[in-house]
């Protein structure tokens, strides 16, 4: 028996409320409160406080801010992770930054290394340089964000983790190329892959479906989320990851390469 072999995670989808950050952690907090005790993990969607805004000027938070604030207590008061992507300024420069917060208030992060150009992201956001994977009750977990799905080498899976996560905004137009990603990044990595997408519709006409989703390390969706379900809870079991890696070792014959970042 692994240790910490089952991870009981919710995910959430739901309608960003435009550029509105209390309206957001409101619902939020209603959401939250209906979770059973037993989750040790939770995940929202990519600028889960304002929607995907170019106008990070007038909504950019510090490391201290009122949202940070608010995920650690809602991470200690429930003795959980949370994370999620919202807008940080450090150093004169707005990141979209993947934040995750252990139960004891303890914070890692991953700033989104790919910028999505069609909406002019590079022109607004600074981009990662970094890599993070993070660990937590024995998972080692890789922090992505929206776009990066498109660029498999970013999320080669060279550090044999467990759990690929990525929080997105991702548009109806577009929600094949999701559905099919995931299942992807989940089988070239034998990973488990979650993705959790928002639904409803942006001040730019933008419709988001959800489809978030659960994969297996075979590509089996499991848990997929639409707009009727905006909550979804799931346990994931490491010892079956484990032994399908153990009977089919292609992890050991990946390519070896440095990335130039």
């Amino acid at each position: 028996m692994i240790s910490n072999d089952i991870l009981n995670i919710a995910l959430i989808e739901y309608d960003i409320k435009w550029e509105d950050p209390t309206s957001n952690i409101n619902y939020l907090e209603k959401k939250l409160n209906n979770l059973p005790n037993q989750i040790e993990f939770i995940i929202l969607p990519e600028m889960f406080t304002t929607g995907f805004t170019m106008n990070a000027a007038n909504y950019a938070e510090s490391m201290n801010g009122k949202t940070i604030k608010w995920m650690k207590s809602v991470a200690f008061e429930k003795k959980c992770a949370i994370a999620g992507s919202i807008i940080i300024k450090e150093n004169n420069c707005f990141y979209n930054r993947f934040v995750f917060v252990y139960p004891d208030k303890r914070i890692e992060y991953y700033d989104k290394r790919h910028l999505f150009s069609l909406a002019s992201e590079e022109k607004v956001y600074e981009k990662g340089v970094s890599k993070k994977i993070v660990e937590f009750k024995n998972w080692k977990i890789n922090l992505q964000i929206c776009y990066d799905l498109r660029f498999p080498v970013w999320s080669r899976n060279s550090n044999n983790y467990d759990l690929l996560l990525y929080v997105a905004n991702w548009p109806d137009k577009r929600i094949k190329h999701w559905d099919i990603l995931l299942q992807a990044r989940a089988i070239e990595n034998m990973s488990y892959c979650i993705g959790v997408n928002r639904i409803g519709k942006d001040i730019n006409d933008h419709q988001y479906p959800g489809h978030s989703n659960v994969i297996d390390f075979k590509g089996k969706p499991l848990a997929q989320l639409n707009e009727d379900n905006n909550v979804k809870l799931f346990n994931l079991v490491k010892t079956d990851l484990y032994k399908y890696r153990a009977n089919f070792k292609f992890l050991e014959d990946r390519d070896s390469f440095n990335l130039e970042v």
